[in-house]
């Protein structure tokens, strides 16, 4: 039997970095975990380390951003998995490209941020970037089947309207926190879980794929799908359409990264089609989602929109958990930011790092005039 792939998990603890520890512990003779980082709880990172006989690790909250670094160049590793949550993933992915590794990434704020300095390291350094969000994997899967490199005609990334899909406008109007956060197919962070409820993650994923595929604005659509069984599909230039399927479970895109380019066996069962009644497809509503607009349009703006579009949106969704504002101020804190922006494009990894920080800032400065 040929040596074990060695990995490196940069969030441990979330929900991404559980569902990787239960692929890796269902496949302990093909992966082996080499390294592991968390945010805060030190006593969970201790029990993995323990549990995966993990000698590197890093606590961002002691270590920093050079804990993440460390790991994601070391050595001996293969292949890391980028979970963290925001932008702090965006230097570690370019260490691991750049050390030569493949780098899986979980994480969609580090294209939708730097995906100008991320791509060109992708496409002409040592290493290799594949995509672990569900849709994205669904893509880059979908397009194993396309014979060159000209085909593709358009990406249709599927969402599943989260828990308010049946809501009408002026029910939106009074959702609680807790209604935000139960997602009725995927298990998720609060984030996140937000994110879908607005329907902005598709719109942050919208940004991702078209650093992950070159794509134009014009060829990535968005997709209602409620079960969530189909993960997105590809239209290529002779109107064939190729769907990847699996259940909603962040094991099978991980699997297949951590596997790639072979597959193994899932970490939980498959589809059993006898069960599934019917799988629904239809066009979102834009009025009803604006983020979902506001995304399609940061897109097309380019330059720093969607930075602008993702510094914005943290900032609501952070107001909103903590019950300062309503669901539907989300979209217009966002588009106040978009529209009142300023700033132009660093000219280095650096300089990003620290205009977010005025992005942020100046996304609150957004939220206290609608406040006021």
């Amino acid at each position: 039997m040929s040596e074990p792939k060695r990995i490196v998990l940069l969030g441990a603890t979330g929900s991404i970095g559980e569902s990787t520890l239960e692929v890796i512990r269902r496949n302990r003779s093909r992966f082996q975990l080499c390294g592991v980082a968390a945010n805060r709880s030190a006593t969970a990172l201790e029990e993995i380390c323990r549990e995966f006989e993990v000698t590197q690790s890093s606590l961002f909250k002691d270590e920093g951003i050079d804990g993440l670094m460390r790991l994601a160049s070391l050595p001996e590793a293969d292949l890391v998995i980028v979970a963290t949550t925001g932008t702090i993933g965006l230097r570690p992915t370019i260490a691991g490209l750049q050390s030569g590794k493949t780098v899986g990434l979980a994480n969609k704020e580090t294209l939708v941020l730097g995906g100008q300095f991320v791509m060109p390291v992708a496409q002409s350094g040592p290493g290799r970037l594949l995509p672990v969000d569900s849709e994205h994997n669904a893509i880059f899967q979908c397009l194993q089947a396309a014979s060159g490199d000209h085909t593709l005609a358009r990406i249709l990334l599927t969402a599943s309207g989260g828990p308010f899909l049946h809501h009408t406008g002026r029910e939106l109007e009074a959702v609680t926190v807790e209604e935000a956060l139960a997602h009725p197919n995927w298990d998720m962070g609060p984030k996140v879980t937000v994110d879908s409820a607005t329907m902005a993650n598709k719109g942050l994923e919208m940004i991702e794929a078209k650093w992950l595929f070159n794509l134009q604005p014009d060829q990535i659509e968005v997709v209602i799908h409620p079960q969530s069984i189909i993960h997105s599909m590809v239209e290529f230039l002779d109107g064939s359409v190729i769907a990847q399927m699996a259940p909603p479970s962040m094991t099978f895109p991980i699997q297949h990264v951590l596997s790639y380019p072979e597959r193994i066996p899932p970490a939980r069962p498959g589809l059993d089609f006898s069960t599934i009644q019917r799988l629904e497809l239809r066009p979102p509503d834009f009025e009803k989602f604006p983020n979902l607009r506001l995304a399609a349009e940061a897109l097309r703006a380019g330059d720093l929109a969607p930075a602008v579009y993702n510094a914005a949106n943290a900032v609501a969704v952070e107001a909103f958990l903590q019950r300062r504002i309503s669901l539907l101020q989300i979209p217009e804190i966002i588009s106040r930011s978009l529209g009142n922006s300023r700033f132009t494009m660093p000219a280095s990894v650096e300089d990003l790092i620290d205009l977010e920080t005025e992005l942020t800032a100046f996304a609150r400065g957004q939220l206290k005039e609608i406040k006021n």
